[in-house]
């Protein structure tokens, strides 16, 4: 098969050479436009005016091991360790992720049903994580806060995103975390 310029340039931000999926198949075909949107997009997830590079790392690899993607998972990990993120750093990401994924669904179906008998009930999931984290209380919110809103789950999101308004994060920072989820979620659609 032949790859595209484009293409090839795509793959190399992530270590590889070869196509290994049937959607980046697909673009290949064409060197189809949304390619280079796909790379600058990307690529602006690395840096932010109000996140840290390793926090966009953090993020980043949150919202890869939420998503399950394995490449994106390997990438923003090397990425994070090149900002001088601890292997603890790095485990609470993943962490985080694996926590709201129970959270979310459970805070969901409380607000889908709007029983008042089910917020009664104890939640009986352990989240001595969240209570305890690795850096900042402030991080924690901000990745659960991105992760809850790849998620869908409006509860979590309020939740969290009056949590940081409370520690005075600025809305910009919150903003741009929710923005690099987003775009790590459309590239783990086309990378995987």
């Amino acid at each position: 098969m032949n790859i595209s310029e484009t293409t090839q340039e795509v793959l190399a931000i992530f270590g590889e050479t070869e196509i290994n999926n049937k959607a980046l198949t697909l673009l290949n075909a064409t060197d189809f436009k949304y390619l280079k949107d796909l790379k600058l997009n990307f690529n602006s997830t690395l840096t932010s005016e109000h996140l840290s590079e390793k926090e966009c790392g953090l993020l980043g690899l949150s919202i890869a091991a939420n998503n399950q993607n394995a490449i994106l998972i390997e990438f923003y990990k090397n990425y994070s360790l090149k900002f001088e993120a601890t292997a603890d750093e790095i485990a609470e990401a993943v962490s985080c992720a694996s926590l709201l994924a129970s959270n979310n669904v459970f805070y969901r179906f409380r607000h889908f049903t709007q029983k008042e008998k089910y917020t009664q009930i104890p939640a009986r999931i352990r989240m001595q994580l969240m209570m305890k984290p690795v850096g900042t209380k402030e991080f924690f919110e901000l990745m659960s806060l991105a992760i809850s809103a790849v998620n869908g789950c409006e509860m979590c999101v309020n939740a969290h995103e009056d949590s940081l308004i409370k520690l005075n994060t600025k809305e910009e920072r919150i903003f741009d975390a929710v923005r690099i989820a987003s775009i790590v979620t459309a590239t783990g659609v086309i990378i995987y």
